[in-house]
């Protein structure tokens, strides 16, 4: 793993910041090609033009996560470090709760539907935190507890792994996370052929993510624990999954079946 790909004069080049770019652009492709292919044309006119701001949306819903709920009593000591996202440190979770709010506002502003817009970005949105996983990786952050014995990864000189834990093997959590969300991304592009309620499949994403986090991060190291031994991340899947079933019943109730998608 390599936190820097090359500089350019004095100025790095960082895995972090590359793969992160990527995992946005590759995640709005997805989402834009799926609109055009179920002939919705005018929706992927606006995800473009919505892409931008949720994209900024998400960066200040990760970082508020990551300061003030996932590990504040560092930041509050180290307040330089409260912008410093190329260090890493952008919660996954925030992310979407803040790209979330900024698509609702749009899509209310705009007059269209939320939960269809929604159910639209919910494979590329897994399918950029699996690239956005690998951008952990590279960075030496998200990294788990040590394994008690000779497997797991060992970091490198200069990763906060490295720091927190030395030269002991830790567990692929975030590897792991990686390769479920590409599991989870082909699960939606097989429901997204199925004739669900609107809203069902970005609410089967939620629930779906948030149940396999809830399960990784007991073997995560870089989180404090709280009530129960859980993580803030922890607190959060949970709360979205109850979320997530809740709106799931209001829908059951209040939206149609959606059309046979295009062929």
């Amino acid at each position: 793993m390599h936190q820097y790909i090359a500089h350019i004069g004095p100025f790095p080049i960082r895995s972090y910041s590359l793969l992160f770019i990527l995992a946005f652009l590759l995640g709005l492709g997805v989402t834009v090609t799926l609109a055009k292919l179920q002939k919705k044309e005018h929706l992927a006119e606006h995800i473009m033009n919505l892409s931008v701001p949720m994209f900024i949306g998400a960066i200040i819903g990760s970082r508020f996560w990551t300061v003030f709920l996932f590990d504040w009593p560092y930041y509050s000591q180290h307040p330089g470090e409260i912008i410093a996202i190329w260090h890493g440190g952008l919660s996954i979770q925030g992310g979407i709760v803040g790209a979330i709010a900024v698509g609702f506002w749009y899509v209310r502003k705009h007059k269209l539907s939320f939960w269809e817009m929604a159910d639209l970005c919910a494979p590329g949105l897994i399918l950029g935190q699996s690239i956005g996983r690998d951008a952990n990786l590279m960075n030496g952050d998200a990294f788990g507890d040590p394994t008690g014995g000779d497997f797991g990864i060992l970091y490198p000189e200069g990763t906060n792994a490295r720091a927190v834990f030395g030269d002991r093997p830790l567990w692929p959590a975030e590897v792991w996370e990686g390769q479920m969300d590409v599991i989870f991304f082909a699960v939606l592009m097989i429901l997204m052929q199925k004739r669900l309620k609107r809203g069902y499949l970005f609410l089967i994403y939620n629930i779906l993510y948030n149940a396999g986090r809830f399960a990784l991060e007991m073997l995560r190291g870089d989180s404090p624990r709280y009530l129960f031994g859980w993580t803030t991340a922890q607190w959060t899947a949970v709360s979205i999954i109850l979320i997530a079933l809740a709106a799931g019943i209001y829908l059951h109730f209040r939206e149609p079946k959606q059309p046979e998608p295009a062929q």
